[in-house]
């Protein structure tokens, strides 16, 4: 990206920016072309320090739920065919709080590609605690993993402070017991999918998102952003996931019951 050019895409940035800091951007924008992706590559790193620097007067800060801790991990676990969006969403925007930082996990580590073609380097999975873990969904034909794999995601869900599903990923998750009980949401054409194959998860027909306890999920890919907004809004404050949608221009569904998409 030409160096006259950064002014126009973000004229709030470039008043802070020293020689030093406009080449690092000009070297990340390099570094976004590279055709495999990685947790240092996927978000711009003056993203945080922009989200919280908006154009527009900030809103008066909501701290009634600001228990979030700054610094935190989030876990991303992905398969063979995942949903880009799935995953890129929800990541776009925790990404832009202060101190985040993205592990890409597999069951074997090593590139795994989208459904898409969108390659991703991860690591191979632990038995670290996730703090946030965010499991994307994919296309029903996609679903039809190795034992290891829910064996896995069972362990982490456990063990994590946060669960967040978009999609069918839900669906993933149901198959190994972990959401039996549970209110949950997934994709609208999967619902009969789900309600045939886990039945002892208490689906939401109709729900953008759905809150249970520290478990989170989405209905259908999209659904993903405006869930991980909510759940900025509910473990940050209000206003900040509002400032992350305003800074890239999204118009964020605050409200989890707001399915226009429900049958």
């Amino acid at each position: 990206m030409p160096s006259d050019q950064i002014q126009t895409i973000h004229p709030h940035v470039q008043t802070e920016l020293t020689p030093t800091r406009r080449r690092d951007l000009l070297t990340r924008s390099a570094l976004a072309a590279l055709p495999v992706m990685s947790g240092a590559t996927v978000l711009p790193a003056y993203a945080a320090e922009a989200a919280e620097k908006p154009t527009a007067p900030s809103p008066k800060k909501d701290t009634k739920d600001d228990h979030l801790p700054k610094g935190l991990v989030i876990t991303v676990v992905l398969f063979p065919r995942f949903e880009t969006i799935d995953a890129m969403g929800p990541v776009e925007m925790l990404g832009y709080l202060e101190g985040e930082t993205t592990r890409w996990v597999s069951l074997s580590g090593g590139v795994v590609t989208s459904a898409q073609g969108v390659p991703v380097m991860t690591e191979k999975m632990d038995d670290d605690a996730p703090e946030i873990l965010l499991i994307p969904g994919a296309a029903p034909q996609w679903l039809k993993l190795e034992p290891a794999f829910f064996d896995a995601i069972r362990r982490a869900a456990e063990k994590a402070q946060y669960v967040l599903t978009v999609c069918t990923g839900s669906f993933l998750l149901a198959r190994t017991g972990f959401l039996n009980g549970r209110k949950a949401t997934s994709n609208k054409n999967a619902i009969p999918m789900v309600l045939e194959n886990a039945p002892k998860v208490l689906w939401q027909k109709k729900a953008r998102w759905v809150e249970d306890g520290n478990v989170w999920t989405s209905s259908g890919i999209t659904a993903g952003m405006d869930m991980a907004l909510g759940f900025i809004a509910k473990t940050r404050n209000s206003g900040e996931a509002r400032r992350i949608a305003a800074f890239i221009e999204y118009r964020w569904n605050e409200d989890a019951a707001d399915d226009p998409f429900a049958k």
